[in-house]
This record gives structure tokens, sequence and C-alpha cells, in this order.
């Protein structure tokens, strides 16, 4: 299936859909990000990603992630659920599609040129992002940990894992909350 290019459904136009803007859930990484006694509450590992579960606003889900040097999460998704994350310390790159793929019904696509994008993220940064958003997140630095906080509404019904070899997104696997928690 070969995907054209198409614009991204924005974070803000998420809010009819009930439950927290994304503007809103992005307020809350970026405060939680800020607050020392919040981030030096997570247990660190040298060798994996590390995480706790946070009290999201107005039922969303959040958590505190621990990313050691040259980790990542590889490509996914959020299926319906809008989120946003924040850096707390170190530095994270995001790279990312701007197109909304569809949501079931596809093994593999071709995407089209110019989809790709990237930004990086240092301590006290955020983004929010809307529904079926696709990413990396990555910690690139060879010798610091970074720690993040990651909020989504509704709470995440599933992720929805992909390789990538240059424009073909392959569908890998699909995860459920008794996965990760």
């Amino acid at each position: 299936m070969s995907l054209p290019s198409a614009p991204a459904r924005t974070p803000e136009s998420a809010s009819a859909a009930g439950g927290p803007t994304a503007a809103e859930l992005l307020r809350f990484a970026l405060r939680t990000a800020a607050d020392p006694e919040t981030v030096s509450s997570l247990p660190l590992d040298p060798e994996g990603r590390t995480w706790i579960r946070l009290d999201g606003p107005s039922g969303s889900e959040a958590w505190l992630i621990g990313w050691p040097p040259g980790t990542g999460t590889g490509w996914h998704d959020h299926a319906e659920s809008r989120g946003a994350f924040a850096a707390a310390r170190g530095r994270l790159t995001e790279h990312s599609l701007a197109v909304r793929l569809p949501s079931e019904g596809w093994q593999s696509l071709e995407l089209a040129p110019g989809l790709d994008r990237s930004r990086s993220l240092g301590a006290g940064d955020g983004r929010a992002f809307g529904e079926h958003h696709v990413h990396e997140v990555l910690n690139e630095s060879p010798a610091e940990h970074a720690v993040s906080v990651h909020v989504y509404y509704p709470p995440l019904p599933l992720i929805r894992r992909y390789s990538r070899s240059g424009p073909v997104l392959n569908l890998e696997h699909v995860e459920r909350p008794a996965d990760w928690q």
C-alpha cells in the first residue's frame, strides 16, 4: 500500500473528543518534568529504561520514564490516544511522520517523500501530538541519562510497533496494557 502525503491532524483538534486537550496534557507534562521531587523519585538503571506510573489530569495515563544513554522506543504509535511528553533531564530526539496513517487494514506502507520530521527536546522542552501519531523517541547521548514525562488520553488502549526500512513502514506487533503495566 502506498501512502500519499497528507496533512496531519492537529493536537488541538482532538479536544472535541472529550477529556483533556493535547495542550492540557502538555502543560501537565511540563509542570511534572519541572518538579525535582517527582523526577528524582524514578530509579535509574544503567542498562534499560525504567518507568513509574503517575496520576495524570482528568483520567489520563501518565508515566515518568528514565532513558539510559543510547536507548529508544523504536517506531510506534499510541492508537486513538492523544498525548504529550516533556524532557525533565538530558536530551531526547523525536523522529516522527507528518501524516495520519490508516488505523487498521495494512501490514506494510510505502511512505511518500517529505513526511519525516525530527526534533530535539532538552530539559524543560515538550511537545503535544494528536491521535495515531507515529514516532520514535531516542536518548542519543553516549553518556547522559535522560528522564521524561509522558501523558495520554484516553489511557493507552494499545501501542502498535513498527519497523522501518527507508520509505517502508511495516507493522510488527501490537502491545496491550497488560504488556507494559
